[in-house]
């Protein structure tokens, strides 16, 4: 099965009056890139949904938020009120400008540090988000990873029509290579049989056979077709395989490698046919290059 890097998914659950709420973000990355987003009181948790994180995906730059809204009573925060006090006893030796006490705002005295205390215990609250985050992630990946691989089944098909393009040009090239040797020892012949002709002299067979035996070693693309062709099969099997493991670093260097093979031709072939048609397939790698940048 291949997956595309890019999805989304997301989660909600109502737990003992809070609201839990879970989404998952993914883009392209060469690695394995996590950012999770989390309430101050909630940050002990991100190592382990980071972790959680790495279990369901393998590539990609992944970006996670998690919120919790609870509306019940438990949620209040509690005064601290001997720290309150003791603000008030400070603030009530202080006068303004003109000798009066100085008034104090129940807003910003509930802002200074110590005031407000978050309720309960911390490990508490942890644990209680702890396992209502759990659940929620695993959901939460389950529809991320059934969006990237209905992405992944779209992609598949264009890199399908890609290869397929790709494997008729080489036919193509194929057919064409034997009559490029053919071809250029006629017009060898040709050219110095009327040189020697006007020079009054005979040309020697074996002249001829060396020159062209030189020349189709220099041109001979026979191996270099038979490779491309390999990674082409190769590359059709790895988008049939049905385990689900990462193949998009594999299909990128394989692209690289059909690619250089595809240069090789152009410069030892001089067939302006030949040329025409690795172009194009070059045309059609760089095309598949695009799309397995997105493939996990």
């Amino acid at each position: 099965m291949v997956r595309s890097m890019t999805g989304y998914g997301d989660a909600s659950a109502q737990v003992g009056g809070a609201h839990y709420f879970v989404e998952i973000r993914t883009l392209n990355n060469k690695y394995f890139k996590a950012t999770i987003r989390l309430a101050e009181s909630l940050q002990g948790l991100e190592a382990e949904i980071e972790s959680r994180l790495r279990e369901r995906i393998s590539r990609g730059t992944v970006t996670l938020n998690a919120r919790c809204t609870d509306a019940s009573e438990s949620a209040a925060y509690e005064i601290n009120t001997r720290a309150l006090a003791r603000y008030i006893e400070q603030l009530s030796t202080l006068k303004d400008a003109s000798g009066q006490p100085v008034k104090a705002d129940v807003a910003h005295l509930l802002g200074l540090p110590g005031v407000l205390q978050p309720p309960g215990n911390e490990e508490q609250m942890l644990a209680a988000a702890r396992e209502a985050f759990e659940p929620l992630i695993d959901k939460a990946c389950a529809n991320l990873l059934a969006m990237r691989a209905r992405e992944g089944g779209v992609l598949v098909e264009d890199l399908r029509g890609n290869l397929a393009y790709i494997a008729e040009r080489l036919e193509a090239v194929s057919q064409r290579a034997p009559h490029v040797i053919a071809e250029y020892e006629s017009r060898l012949r040709t050219r110095i049989e009327t040189l020697f002709r006007d020079a009054g002299q005979r040309a020697e067979p074996v002249e001829v056979i060396r020159e062209v035996a030189s020349y189709a070693e220099r041109t001979d693309i026979a191996e270099e077709l038979k490779r491309l062709s390999a990674h082409v099969d190769q590359f059709q099997d790895l988008l049939a395989k049905a385990d689900g493991k990462p193949i998009g670093r594999t299909l990128d260097f394989l692209t690289q490698e059909m690619l250089r093979e595809a240069n090789t031709i152009v410069s030892k072939s001089p067939d302006a046919t030949i040329s025409r048609a690795t172009v194009e397939i070059k045309g059609a790698i760089d095309r598949i290059k695009e799309q397995v940048q997105n493939i996990e």
